[in-house]
């Protein structure tokens, strides 16, 4: 699992990161399955969690299991940096989302070289809400954008409108993933949506974490 390490929400003085419970819900799945997680992100050490999803209407019971777990919150203190993850360790690779992904997931080579081999080797690779921007930059082995011609989603424009952040993000990531030839699949706004492409997975909001979990799991063992 790879999160964000990036902070600050554009230039407007106030703090993002990644979104609890697209970690907390995905990372219990893959633990309760008996899977061995590693926990990275990119610059290595404790990755900011957006405020946000830490207030309590946004709690979960994932999210509510993981900060009672003082083991689990002492391995998110400790997480590798990027450029410490190598391939061949892992079946998978799963990208919890934030809105911190948003600036230091497409331009990361490190990450996007990390997600090119996976799926060069027909390794999951797994991303939501905002983390599907981690593709944006991906390419295929002819040099074509990873995601053209797959089925994907992800964070909505319509849902970065409800959250009035459209002005803020970089770009808007479905539109990005359109430009880039993606079959781009949007569910209603924060509604549970996952989507698969051979061993692509993608799953458009908070919501949509666990099953994109579930999913990953069910392609590991298939």
């Amino acid at each position: 699992m790879v999160l964000t390490s990036h902070e600050q929400m554009g230039q407007t003085g106030k703090k993002t990161g990644f979104w609890l419970e697209e970690f907390a819900a995905p990372y219990y799945a893959f633990i309760d399955a008996d899977a061995e997680v590693t926990l990275a992100s990119i610059k290595g050490g404790q990755p900011p969690i957006d405020p946000k999803s830490n207030d309590e209407e946004s709690q979960t019971e994932t999210t509510r299991r993981f900060m009672a777990d003082s083991n689990s919150k002492q391995k998110l203190q400790q997480t590798l940096p990027i450029d410490r993850v190598k391939e061949e360790d892992y079946d998978a690779i799963f990208l919890p989302g934030g809105h911190g992904t948003m600036w230091d997931f497409p331009d990361n080579p490190i990450l996007v070289s990390l997600i090119e081999t996976f799926d060069r080797k027909g390794k999951v690779v797994a991303a939501v809400c905002h983390a599907p921007a981690a593709l944006v930059s991906a390419k295929d082995t002819t040099g074509n954008p990873l995601v053209a011609n797959r089925k994907v989603t992800g964070f909505t424009d319509s849902e970065e409108r409800a959250v009035q952040l459209e002005e803020v993000v970089p770009f808007l990531l479905e539109t990005r993933l359109r430009e880039l030839g993606a079959t781009f699949v949007g569910g209603a706004d924060f509604q549970p949506l996952v989507c698969q492409s051979g061993t692509l997975i993608t799953g458009q909001n908070p919501a949509s974490s666990a099953p994109a979990a579930e999913m990953v799991l069910q392609t590991l063992v298939s």
